[in-house]
């Protein structure tokens, strides 16, 4: 019955930045590696960075340098924070649990629109 809310997502101009976040309901951290993915318009689902239950962090080479995923266990919060965007950057964002998905988890996402 764990639940995941993600927000932080809009529109922005290339070169500027944005900060989602992924609150869950519960503590999940502590049992589960946390990812965050992307679906573009007519693309397959992506991931773009994951953190592991130690911490350790990695990212997609198409946004390695420019994003940053953390988290707060006691909030049980996860958190990507986006950089330098780009409009191929432009798809609705999810946070899931890594790297078995919870089919209940992926939610509606939040859009991240990268137009000048």
């Amino acid at each position: 019955q764990v639940q995941l809310v993600v927000s932080g997502g809009g529109l922005v101009q290339p070169g500027g930045s944005l900060r989602l976040s992924c609150a869950a309901s519960g503590s999940i951290f502590n049992a589960n590696s946390m990812g965050w993915y992307r679906q573009a318009p007519g693309k397959q689902r992506e991931l773009v960075a994951f953190i592991t239950k130690g911490g350790i962090t990695n990212y997609a080479d198409s946004v390695k340098g420019r994003f940053t995923i953390s988290r707060d266990i006691a909030k049980n919060t996860v958190f990507l924070e986006m950089n330098s965007l780009k409009p191929e950057d432009t798809a609705v964002y999810y946070c899931n649990t890594y790297p078995q998905e919870r089919y209940e988890y992926w939610g509606q996402g939040t859009q991240v629109t990268v137009s000048s």
